[in-house]
């Protein structure tokens, strides 16, 4: 069973090898609201405003950017979708892997407790 405190005090790492799906299933069950979606995992967090949206995202790049682990983001007026996956693995195929919940754990304690974040609706 994969821990979510685990995935939160993590480190994202070089690696080589995608997770199986059957390991992709483990993981969403540790990453609470985030979904397969295609070739990446997703989640959508919604906002009361633009001005919160665009603060969770300028706080999630602090995040992203100290894990060297980047997102795609869709920014729109009250609602943030963040998607992961991970480049370089597979032989730069790419795929999912534990780097790519690394990050979404960590961007959902961001979203549970950030000062700052008044407004954030799970």
């Amino acid at each position: 069973m994969i821990k979510t405190s685990a995935l939160r005090a993590g480190k994202c790492r070089n690696l080589e090898q995608a997770l199986s799906d059957l390991q992709i299933t483990e993981y969403l069950q540790a990453v609470d609201g985030w979904k397969l979606d295609g070739g990446s995992i997703m989640r959508s967090f919604q906002f009361l405003d633009y001005y919160r949206a665009l603060a969770f995202v300028n706080a999630m790049a602090w995040i992203v950017h100290a894990q060297d682990h980047h997102p795609e983001i869709t920014l729109s007026y009250n609602r943030c979708v963040v998607r992961f996956n991970t480049h370089s693995v597979n032989g730069g195929k790419g795929g999912i892997s534990e780097n790519d919940f690394i990050c979404a754990a960590q961007i959902d304690a961001l979203h549970e407790n950030a000062p700052g974040m008044p407004g954030a609706l799970a």
